[in-house]
């Protein structure tokens, strides 16, 4: 159980980092370039990751490697942008804090991780905590936006559940994370040119703000994700996704001033419960190192079994 904590409590970089994504995006960054924005977020983080863990795909992770980096990348970032324009954000959130159930679904097909229902049933406290937290959409539903989405969530489900499937090989995060980043950001770079054509002009605040997206709420989030995937349950990790819309929501109040409503303090308490739920099991993990073998991305000698998943 130990381990379990400590392996949430890096696994919650992720989701938090990305939670402050949105504000730094919409305060300093450039609008009207959303492939630039992805591949400025992207390929710059996978550089500086490839350039520490030094290490090249081989064998079949080069194709590996592509395909993550258009499922949990590219194409992630750029459907993410898209339903950001088209939807409030209440309800674009709502659609990806589906996420636990989309995870555990793959879970179950890929790696035979069959969700109990204690995951079940914190997964739709969790979605009921979001709800509450964002409220209802007060304006027009576009299709067009649900759709992007519901492609933006099945697709970076299935990306993760494969991240965490393949590997369990002698790579380590660090490694593999650079290798999707920068795999998503080339794969990007001629749509950006075709449909945006010239990059945009970055003054000092922009370029401070893509630092920040491409170091904290990129090249660390996603390394302390994939870390977390390769130690914890599927299902688990989708649930502490959940922090995401969380994060955001408090840094909202942080600089409107204004304080939690009785409905926002429950939609937090059901989300802080999912997640607990997801945690209350027996596990021994196959690596029980510590927190700092992500940046070695060196895999522990320890062997063990899950002894019991949700």
């Amino acid at each position: 159980m130990e381990d379990t904590f400590r392996w949430s409590l890096v696994t919650a970089i992720a989701p938090i980092a990305w939670g402050t994504n949105y504000f730094v995006t919409h305060e300093y960054l450039p609008a009207g370039h959303p492939l630039y924005g992805a591949v400025l977020r992207a390929l710059p983080a996978g550089l500086l990751l490839l350039a520490l863990a030094r290490r090249l795909p081989r064998g079949a992770w080069w194709w590996r490697s592509l395909l993550l980096g258009i499922c949990n990348m590219g194409a992630f970032f750029a459907l993410i942008y898209l339903a950001s324009q088209l939807l409030p954000v209440s309800l674009a959130s709502t659609i990806m804090s589906a996420a636990p159930f989309t995870m555990a679904l793959f879970a179950w097909g890929l790696l035979a991780e069959r969700p109990t229902a204690q995951v079940l049933i914190g997964a739709t406290a969790g979605i009921a905590g979001v709800v509450l937290l964002l409220g209802a959409a007060s304006t027009s539903v576009d299709l067009r936006g649900v759709a992007a989405s519901a492609a933006a969530l099945t697709m970076s489900s299935c990306g993760y559940v494969l991240a965490k499937k393949w590997g369990r090989a002698s790579e380590g995060p660090l490694a593999t994370t650079s290798w999707q980043l920068i795999a998503g950001g080339l794969v990007l770079i001629p749509f950006a040119v075709v449909v945006e054509g010239a990059p945009p002009h970055l003054d000092g605040p922009a370029v401070a703000g893509f630092a920040y997206v491409g170091l904290i709420a990129t090249a660390l989030a996603f390394t302390a994700w994939f870390a977390g995937l390769r130690r914890l349950p599927a299902a688990t990790v989708g649930l502490i996704g959940l922090l995401n819309p969380v994060t955001g929501v408090l840094l909202g109040l942080l600089f409107s001033g204004d304080v939690l409503t009785l409905r926002q303090i429950g939609g937090l308490a059901l989300v802080l419960l999912g997640i607990t739920l997801s945690l209350h099991r027996r596990v021994a993990h196959a690596d029980g190192g510590l927190p700092a073998q992500i940046l070695s991305g060196q895999p522990s000698r320890s062997v063990g079994k899950q002894i019991s998943w949700r």
